[in-house]
């Protein structure tokens, strides 16, 4: 049995979920998310515990099963909380900055980057250097994060570049400097 698949996902007072058939349905503070999820597993719902089991014991079953759990999960606990990721700036003249709701990035080409954030996620600069992407759809937030760090991913000699908050950049030695022939 997966040991995630079987854990319950206990949903707050303020979330509603609609079971229908293979379609989950989360509503909440935040938002509201639908899925679809495969014919391998099955979603009950016993008052505030919602369970997620397995149809048989085939290998999509199997692998289905704690894949379907960690989705609904995320699902409750977006519409509830939501989530953020968190991206830092490093690097000389390289700034963010949020205009209505594009973000907008100075990183050393000849031109501005204008991000526009899909439906559902926000930006937010702290001193020119830190973003915050933040939204009720964690996959959506997490591709959000993606596509700006993407924009001028870390560099392996200095390190300039947009990483992650956490992020651990390997460094690679520049040149030796030794002289030329003699």
């Amino acid at each position: 049995m997966s040991r995630i698949g079987k854990r319950p996902i206990t949903v707050p007072a303020k979330v509603q979920v609609t079971v229908d058939g293979t379609k989950v349905s989360v509503k909440g503070p935040k938002g509201e998310l639908s899925r679809e999820l495969p014919n391998h597993v099955i979603v009950s719902q016993e008052g505030e515990i919602l369970t997620v089991s397995r149809r048989d014991d085939s290998r999509t079953s199997r692998q289905m099963h704690g894949l379907s759990r960690t989705l609904v999960a995320n699902m409750v606990e977006g519409v509830s909380k939501g989530f953020e990721r968190r991206l830092e700036i490093q690097g000389v003249g390289y700034r963010a900055q949020v205009q209505g709701r594009t973000l907008v990035l100075n990183m050393g080409y000849s031109h501005q980057v204008q991000i526009a954030p899909p439906e559902g996620v926000n930006f937010a600069v702290e001193n020119n250097t830190n973003v915050i992407v933040s939204g009720y759809d964690k996959e959506v937030v997490g591709n959000t994060a993606a596509k700006i760090r993407a924009v001028r991913p870390p560099e392996p000699y200095k390190g300039k570049g947009i990483r992650y908050s956490g992020e651990v950049v390997r460094r690679k030695a520049g040149k030796t400097g030794k002289g030329g022939k003699k």
